[in-house]
């Protein structure tokens, strides 16, 4: 049987215990000092009644008027130590489960970010962000409130219970009559409401990520005028999660007015068999007045129970889902060796890799790329040339077969040197909510502004970043949307060559600029490429004619391979690309 959420939070928080285990302190004495005074009234009560026959009397204090006085000072430090551990107990509570909070979701991120890339491919970035944010909030409110709560009512019912013992074992009973009840049915309150709790969790998941996806693709939505579709969608995902609460609230809510129920046939008891007591002369009237505000003192919280077990629920289904990330296993690890030099080759041996079991993108596909070279990768879309690069950047692991850079498998590497080795400009450019410079420097923080000015000149950039309004200072929006996609990919461009890898990955990288921005960034990379091992996956043959070897990738195979005059030189694949390109006939 698998630990339960609770038991890996506590395990979780074995650094924390220290701050818990004193934040629990001032919680069950701030709940002691709150009990005090109903034991003060009783004594009040035992000095009008009895006067100098009084409890306090017995101590000594023989005049009704100086126990008055004297109880009113005891009543005014209690009162007084009462606030004062509130505050220390709200301190405590409240920085400690920020403080958790903080850790946690830097943990899950951080594992999170330890992943491959497939844990993101197959999951929803909204679902993500709701165990990051949503879930991680639902323990900080736990720990904030509840947890306190729960002290507190166990405090209460261990000091109340031995004091009820002490004045009147024969009506203690009686006050405790309903807890048995009150637990047997909160157990049976918490195996229901677990799952409908969990159902919420996923709900909201279900809801974070549909906004995230339609947010991130609000102009795809203007362009198509599908907002009133996107509206409804959005209602339907929210109305479930209305739903889902509904189920929940429903049985939470009832959960109260049963334990009243149950805390009125205890709190009626006592009164009524207490005060045959007193009127028999077995009980005094001040300790009777202590019973009847006790039991209300020990039955009346027991009415937030409720409250207490929904915000537990509610924290446990969000346990759950946030230990189920942690506890995730990278099925990329690092390799023992480190790598120092790297001199820039890359081989792929008798490859097969799949995504998915039984079918296969690449199948025994075997590369050789020569350091200092520039090796190109064409084919028709689908024929698993970006994997390629996947497969170079170790974001996957090869079936079978290996992957090598200057003949070391990269499974025996580690992964921060492999793709430190490597710069990659993507097809698909992200730029981060920052400035320009930012952007370029994402890769190597540490650039000097000459560095950054020199890497966009290179990049066909710098003319363009000058004609912004505050130039390499200009923020360029969340995913660069202030910017153009020739100038996303410029910018993109730069940021791969400040990084100084010695290896350059283009993935289509002039894919998004016009046919003269073409031919600078050409005339750019050829002459940073003289001492980088680059390669270029390109759809326009004209991007890579001057490619040291270019490999034609058909359907996972490689189908041909030659430099571009051999490949044209004779019928195939790539020959019939360069004709449909150029719209002329290769002879020969």
């Amino acid at each position: 049987m698998g630990e339960t959420p609770l038991s890996r939070l506590w395990s979780y928080a074995r650094p924390y215990r220290g701050r818990i285990l004193t934040a629990t302190l001032w919680s069950f004495l701030n709940k002691a000092m709150d009990i005090a005074p109903p034991f003060l009234i009783g004594m009040a009560v035992d000095v009008v009644v009895r006067r100098e026959d009084s409890f306090l009397a017995s101590l000594g204090i023989a005049d009704p008027r100086t126990q008055l006085v004297v109880l009113a000072g005891i009543t005014f430090v209690v009162w007084a130590l009462e606030s004062l551990f509130e505050y220390l107990l709200g301190v405590a509570w409240r920085n400690l489960a920020q403080t958790m909070q903080h850790d946690l979701r830097v943990d899950t991120y951080a594992h999170m970010q330890d992943l491959e890339l497939g844990f993101f491919e197959d999951r929803r970035s909204g679902d993500l962000m709701a165990v990051l944010n949503d879930d991680v909030n639902q323990l900080e409110r736990f720990l904030d409130i509840g947890a306190n709560e729960v002290i507190q009512m166990f405090t209460t019912v261990v000091l109340i219970g031995t004091a009820f013992f002490i004045i009147a074992p024969s009506v203690a009973w009686l006050a405790f009559l309903p807890i048995p009840v009150i637990i047997w049915g909160s157990f049976r309150f918490q195996r229901r409401i677990e799952p409908r709790y969990e159902a919420v969790r996923e709900q909201a998941a279900a809801i974070n990520s549909q906004l995230a996806n339609n947010l991130g693709g609000i102009a795809t939505i203007k362009a198509f005028t599908a907002e009133r579709r996107e509206v409804e969608r959005i209602t339907l995902e929210s109305d479930r999660y209305r739903v889902a609460n509904a189920a929940a609230i429903r049985l939470s809510s009832a959960f109260s007015p049963l334990i009243r129920v149950a805390i009125l046939v205890g709190f009626t008891a006592t009164l009524v068999w207490g005060g045959f007591l007193v009127l028999d002369g077995a009980l005094s009237v001040g300790l009777y007045s202590v019973m009847v505000f006790l039991t209300q003192r020990l039955l009346w919280p027991l009415t937030r129970l409720g409250q207490t077990f929904d915000l537990y629920q509610r924290a446990m289904a969000s346990s759950k889902r946030i230990f189920g990330v942690l506890d995730t296993e990278p099925r990329l690890v690092d390799g023992p060796n480190d790598l120092a030099t790297v001199n820039g080759s890359l081989a792929l041996s008798s490859v097969v890799f799949s995504y998915d079991d039984g079918y296969p993108v690449l199948n025994d596909v075997t590369i050789d790329v020569p350091a200092g070279r520039t090796t190109a990768f064409v084919g028709p879309t689908g024929s698993g040339k970006t994997t390629l690069i996947k497969l170079l950047l170790r974001f996957y692991d090869p079936g079978t077969g290996s992957v090598t850079l200057d003949g070391v498998d990269l499974r025996t590497l580690r992964r921060f040197d492999v793709r430190r080795a490597m710069a990659l400009v993507s097809q698909d450019v992200f730029l981060f909510h920052g400035t320009v410079a930012e952007n370029i420097a994402y890769g190597r923080p540490e650039a000097t502004p000459l560095e950054i000015r020199e890497a966009a000149r290179t990049a066909e950039a710098h003319d363009f970043i000058g004609s912004l309004p505050f130039g390499y200072d200009t923020i360029v929006g969340e995913r660069g949307q202030k910017l153009s996609g020739g100038q996303r990919q410029r910018l993109s461009i730069a940021r791969a060559l400040v990084t100084g890898s010695p290896i350059l990955l283009l993935d289509e990288a002039t894919s998004a600029v016009d046919n003269e921005t073409e031919a600078s960034i050409q005339r750019s990379l050829a002459r940073v490429a003289h001492d980088r091992t680059v390669v270029v996956i390109a759809h326009r043959l004209s991007t890579i004619r001057h490619a040291d070897r270019i490999y034609v990738v058909g359907a996972g195979t490689i189908v041909e391979s030659g430099t571009h005059d051999e490949l044209i030189g004779h019928p195939g694949i790539y020959r019939s690309l360069w004709e449909v390109q150029t719209g002329s006939a290769v002879d020969g």
